[in-house]
């Protein structure tokens, strides 16, 4: 049997954006979708949620967002998009199909999911950062009589009225949860374990992220000091609330570990009204609430996690360890080495711009390189 050209693994984005791209540039491909739909992350995350990134440089190559959507894309508009991107380039992938393993085999790969096998000259991984949440364990936790869930298991204040409510971890998702049970009326108490970069989404109604690549642009780091006079005069000293700051600049941080700051949404007001309430890392659960690391009791019915996720490649790419950076990242777009003819688009977290600018980007190198194969 001889092998398929290029082999796509996920629907979602990053995969939706290279199947674009090799459909403009006239190659075949097959594309492979564990779920029943493309873009499957987006349908199962929280009511409220929204693009952080701008539309007009959030798009998948070939095909603008429509001119009456916003300009923060919400959840559902987003998803429609995704179904017309595909519509308009003809990406119709395999759904229900789980890639378990992958394989090199002389000059081609073997992928294996959990309905076929396949052969393929290239394959490209674009299964995202957030395949596998992080899900901590706490002593006690068995006995807790209240309920804790993932935040990807979160869809809307609903469920928690009445109920004094504990979020673990201050990243953009966390802060936007608690965010959105704030704003219900809910009681909610926000758990922030290490320094936290925050950056308003917008100032004087101009998006942060527009004038960052513009900051981004200037030398000698007077745009890192600019964006730091920013932060200070909108955000302030959240220290006397309980939030530890960050005092590295919210753009190194993100050069440098990945880590992305956390983009206001309303959570900085909201805490300084003492409508969030911020306490420190849990030491254990109790039956009915948490005993913080400083010694108080806290009383809660529901705990949502907010602890992130893992791309955990290892889980089906036997020795893709040693290609992986610190953060569990492959170090470049492009495989060398063992992993030549292997690509990774939707994994880099390092730049300006979002996940969704970077994927495009990512996307246009790795299919101009299938254009041109390395071999070795």
């Amino acid at each position: 049997m001889d092998p398929i050209n290029h082999l796509i693994i996920g629907a979602g984005p990053a995969g939706l954006a290279v199947a674009g791209r090799l459909r403009q540039a006239g190659q075949d491909f097959t594309i492979l979708e564990q779920t029943g739909q493309v873009g499957s992350a987006w349908a199962t995350h929280y009511d409220r949620l929204c693009l952080h990134t701008v539309k007009g440089l959030s798009h998948l190559p070939g095909m603008d967002f429509p001119s009456n959507y916003p300009t923060y894309v919400p959840r559902r508009e987003l998803l429609d998009y995704f179904e017309q991107y595909a519509r308009k380039f003809n990406i119709e992938p395999n759904f229900h199909q789980e890639v378990t393993n992958i394989q090199r085999q002389d000059d081609h790969w073997i992928v294996t999911t959990n309905k076929t096998i396949y052969h393929t000259k290239s394959v490209i991984v674009t299964t995202g950062l957030n395949r596998v949440p992080v899900v901590p364990h706490w002593e006690g936790e068995q006995a807790f009589g209240g309920t804790i869930i993932h935040s990807r298991d979160y869809k809307n204040p609903t469920p928690y009225q009445g109920k004094k409510v504990l979020v673990i971890g201050m990243g953009n998702t966390g802060a936007e949860i608690a965010l959105d049970l704030a704003e219900h009326g809910v009681e909610t108490y926000l758990s922030v374990r290490s320094p936290i970069a925050i950056v308003p989404r917008d100032v004087a109604g101009r998006p942060v992220q527009v004038t960052a690549k513009t900051l981004d642009k200037l030398p000698w780091g007077i745009g890192d000091w600019l964006g730091t006079q920013i932060r200070k005069l909108v955000i302030g000293n959240l220290g006397k609330y309980g939030v530890p700051l960050s005092r590295v600049h919210p753009a190194v941080q993100l050069r440098e570990t990945g880590n992305t700051p956390v983009i206001d949404l309303g959570t900085v007001a909201m805490i300084k009204e003492g409508k969030i309430q911020v306490v420190p890392d849990i030491a254990r659960f109790t039956p009915n609430g948490v005993v913080l690391q400083d010694g108080r009791p806290l009383t809660i019915g529901a705990t949502i996690l907010a602890t992130g996720y893992r791309a955990n490649l290892e889980d089906f790419i036997p020795g893709i360890s040693n290609f992986l950076d610190a953060n569990g990242y492959p170090q470049s777009a492009i495989g060398f080495g063992g992993f030549t003819g292997m690509y990774f688009v939707g994994f880099d977290n390092y730049k300006l711009g979002g996940i969704l600018g970077t994927i495009y980007q990512d996307s246009e190198e790795v299919v101009t390189a299938l254009s041109h194969p390395r071999r070795g």
